[in-house]
């Protein structure tokens, strides 16, 4: 190319010849040589942007591919990532066009899930509502439930009780079904849950001393009279 330039050609005439981009061209002819290789051997490997893949294609499928490259570089480098804007842009444009597969996290475990989804959100690491939200993405109807779950549990933390039959209302139009005969079963008591939810009182104390009774008398079921379990409950502290 350097030698094309001795000769006075033109950048078109340029890249015609080599098959080059202009922008290529006027780089390397405004480029020293040195330069040129160091810029090279400290580029990137192609599997650069491979740790990030799984968040790009969770962004892409929650804005339903309505998202652009430039927000995904930033977002990702605020991450860790060190490779250039163009290859996320390419890696989108390969999204949308259907050319290459979303690459999804491994799902983590239910019980896990449901431990993320009952805890505050300020209760959860960074690293852990990232990991919801993939699994929120990679199926709707837990990305529901968990709202609903979420919602229910608000309810008790805060005794919201007066929202409680909206909240059933809205579990019963549009839940997954678990969900539906849950609000289904709270409808059924739903004085008794209200009042729970609102009142400070509840049956905690009954239920020990019941828990306390039962102990013993699975203990020594079928090996001790009445007697001796009564005086054991009486006796106990």
């Amino acid at each position: 190319m350097h030698r094309l330039l001795e000769r006075r050609w033109t950048i078109s005439a340029i890249v015609r010849r080599l098959n080059l981009d202009r922008k290529t061209v006027r780089r390397f002819r405004d480029t020293y040589l040195d330069e040129l290789l160091a810029s090279a051997c400290e580029r990137r490997p192609n599997g650069v942007m491979d740790p990030s893949k799984a968040y790009v294609s969770a962004r892409f499928a929650e804005a339903q591919g309505q998202v652009s490259g430039t927000r995904l570089f930033l977002e990702i480098r605020a991450r860790g990532y060190r490779g250039s804007r163009q290859v996320v842009r390419k890696h989108l444009a390969a999204l949308r066009a259907g050319t290459t597969e979303p690459v999804r996290a491994d799902i983590p475990s239910p019980r896990k899930i449901t431990s993320w989804v009952m805890r505050p959100r300020e209760a959860l690491t960074e690293s852990q509502e990232e990991r919801l939200l993939q699994v929120r993405l990679a199926c709707p109807g837990i990305a529901r439930a968990c709202d609903l779950a979420r919602v229910f549990a608000d309810l008790v933390r805060h005794r919201r009780g007066y929202l409680l039959l909206e909240r059933i209302r809205q579990a019963e139009q549009d839940a997954p079904t678990p969900m539906t005969g849950f609000a289904g079963f709270l409808r059924q008591d739903l004085d008794v849950v209200t009042a729970g939810l609102t009142l400070p009182w509840g049956s905690g104390v009954v239920e020990g001393h019941v828990n306390r009774v039962r102990t013993p008398d699975r203990a020594v079921y079928g090996r001790a009279s009445s007697g001796l379990l009564q005086v054991r409950i009486i006796t106990q502290p």
